[in-house]
């Protein structure tokens, strides 16, 4: 069951940090909403604030994410991909989740992968942090990628 594991939400001191987030235009109704969550998530941790850029799809998200990468100190990706009638839908994962995987490890900065991959439009709607989801990723995203800045800003002081 998604959401299973998920660790307790404790409230994280970022102030100082800097964040970037790019999010995609298709499936704006979940992403927009995700978007608001992400810089919410932000203000409660002490940010001022973070830039937002927007891009058409998924298959652009990990280059933006890549030069938001050399420019912040943590990243967040938000975007839905729903599964239709064709492969694309794997194709379009895997290309994204391999992207951001690179991204973060070749620019030593926190991505977090806040694209949701559902089958269907009430999978999305329940992630997308609606005051009625059971889940809300634009939230989990931006906390972990600021407790990762952390992280590697205590290994690296």
């Amino acid at each position: 069951m998604a959401g299973e594991g998920r660790p307790t939400e404790a409230k994280i001191d970022a102030r100082g940090l800097t964040l970037g987030i790019v999010a995609t235009e298709w499936n704006a109704e979940y992403v927009e909403q995700m978007t608001q969550r992400a810089l919410r998530a932000a203000a409660d941790s002490g940010l001022a604030e973070a830039e937002v850029v927007h891009v058409a799809g998924a298959v652009e998200l990990p280059i933006v994410a890549q030069a938001l990468a050399r420019k912040f100190d943590a990243v967040v990706v938000l975007g839905a991909v729903v599964r239709g009638g064709t492969a694309h839908f794997e194709y379009v994962c895997k290309s994204v989740t391999e992207g951001l995987t690179r991204v973060a490890l070749d620019e030593s900065t926190p991505v977090a992968h806040g694209v949701l991959t559902v089958d269907n439009a009430d999978q999305a709607r329940a992630r997308a942090g609606f005051p009625e989801s059971t889940e809300d990723k634009g939230y989990e995203a931006t906390t972990a990628a600021l407790g990762a800045a952390l992280a590697l800003r205590e290994i690296n002081a």
